[in-house]
């Protein structure tokens, strides 16, 4: 397994300096440091991140702000690390993006093991996205290129259609309402009545999917949205 890219962001330089100390002996990570949410997203940018320690408690913008923001760019899994442990504190962290959340003061060697079994069981499981190429099983996205290839067969999408692919791409195994599509892929305010999101949702069925009228990599959850799924595996269409 490729070493495993973290990265650490916190500003208080103690606490930074000791996990890196702890993470380092561990032998398994390659580890960056961010001192701000400014920073945290430069990198993001620059650099695909298996698993990101986000301070809450940041100048500028806090961890609550700067984790939606880091989603967009990143698949990163994404472990919240705060002195702040209220029931409310942590919902906000889960509702904002988080994947976990460690509260201070934390037992370093706790944190490195937490990092190491969710990393195992995110990489055994989910295919690696490398920064310009998405690979899930049969189909491949080639950011660089703009090239979709389903069983190495070139794909064409209109160019909405592709933008659609592409955020699915970017944000494997989450749930997305209908609105939430049309304002991130679109860039525009949703109107309850649209049904643009749907139409551009059975195109792309139709280019990537074996049944469109079941589909494994599209799915619906009834109610609340859809979820692309990067296994393409037996899942049922609501």
């Amino acid at each position: 397994m490729k070493e495993p890219q973290l990265l650490i962001v916190e500003d208080e330089q103690a606490i930074l300096h000791m996990l890196i100390t702890i993470l380092k002996k561990e032998n398994f990570f390659h580890i960056d440091a961010a001192s701000s949410a400014e920073e945290a997203l430069v990198l993001c940018k620059m650099k695909s991140y298996d698993l990101i320690l986000l301070d809450i408690t940041l100048p500028g913008r806090s961890g609550f702000e700067v984790c939606p923001l880091i989603r967009e760019i990143s698949d990163a899994s994404i472990f919240f690390l705060t002195a702040r442990s209220t029931d409310l504190d942590k919902l906000s962290g889960f509702a904002v993006g988080a994947d976990d959340y460690i509260t201070k003061p934390f037992n370093p060697l706790e944190v490195a093991a937490r990092i190491k079994v969710h990393l195992r069981r995110r990489l055994g499981s989910v295919p690696r996205v490398e920064a310009n190429l998405f690979e899930f099983g049969p189909l491949s996205v080639n950011t660089n290129a703009g090239e979709v290839r389903l069983h190495g067969q070139p794909v064409e999408l209109p160019a909405q259609v592709y933008q659609l692919l592409l955020f699915f791409c970017r944000h494997p195994n989450q749930l997305f309402s209908k609105s939430q599509l049309y304002e991130k892929v679109w860039g525009e305010e949703f109107f309850g009545e649209d049904n643009t999101v749907m139409v551009h949702i059975r195109k792309l069925r139709e280019k990537i999917e074996a049944s469109p009228s079941n589909p494994k990599f599209i799915v619906t959850v009834r109610g609340l949205g859809y979820k692309f799924i990067p296994e393409g595996g037996t899942h049922e269409s609501l």
